[in-house]
């Protein structure tokens, strides 16, 4: 498990996967902005949220996203579900890899996304030993930028019209950070802990 500010990134479990399922993979559109697979109908027990529970793959590495939160009868564990996040193409030789996330609706717009993003680059750089992380979102999904400009990406590229997305093509931006550049400066000069 890998703790950031609010958030926890820790191992998928077969409790996980309903709940995903349902928030993420069960909104069409909303997957289809996500991912660049298409959507397909599937039961749970098939769903792409099972593969990180057998063998994971060597490519990539899937976390559940849980919020800390006071530990309760709804939480006995202190840990809230929000949504999954993920490096993937994990290339060794080259160092690299992609970072993705994907919250639940509920989750959307409280500043969660930020502190995943950090966790994903503590992740691939200090644990991992990468030297570089790609993002590459929609252009219009202001938010993910937002959340990679805050911990330091920087826009690498526009790729025009290259994501299929319910009917339409859409523009995708590459943003990038190096390992020498993370984590970011904070005002005043220092890097925070």
């Amino acid at each position: 498990m890998i703790r950031g500010e609010r958030v926890l990134l820790r191992s998928r479990r077969e409790s996980d996967v309903a709940v995903l399922c349902d928030g993420l993979y069960d909104d069409v559109l909303g997957h289809s902005r996500a991912d660049s697979r298409p959507w397909v109908p599937t039961q749970p027990s098939k769903s792409p949220f099972t593969h990180a529970l057998d063998d994971p793959a060597p490519d990539a590495a899937h976390f559940t996203v849980v919020e800390a939160v006071p530990v309760t009868p709804d939480a006995p564990d202190g840990e809230r579900l929000v949504g999954e996040a993920l490096l993937w193409g994990i290339d060794l030789h080259n160092r690299g890899a992609h970072l993705g996330l994907s919250l639940l609706p509920s989750a959307r717009g409280r500043g969660l996304g930020t502190d995943v993003v950090r966790v994903l680059c503590e992740y691939g750089f200090a644990v991992r030993g990468l030297r570089r992380l790609e993002i590459n979102t929609l252009y219009d999904n202001h938010a993910m930028v937002a959340a990679a400009h805050r911990c330091g990406f920087v826009r690498e590229g526009l790729r025009r019209r290259s994501a299929w997305v319910y009917g339409e093509f859409l523009d995708e931006l590459i943003l990038g950070l190096l390992a020498e550049d993370w984590p970011p400066t904070r005002a005043g000069g220092t890097t925070g802990e």
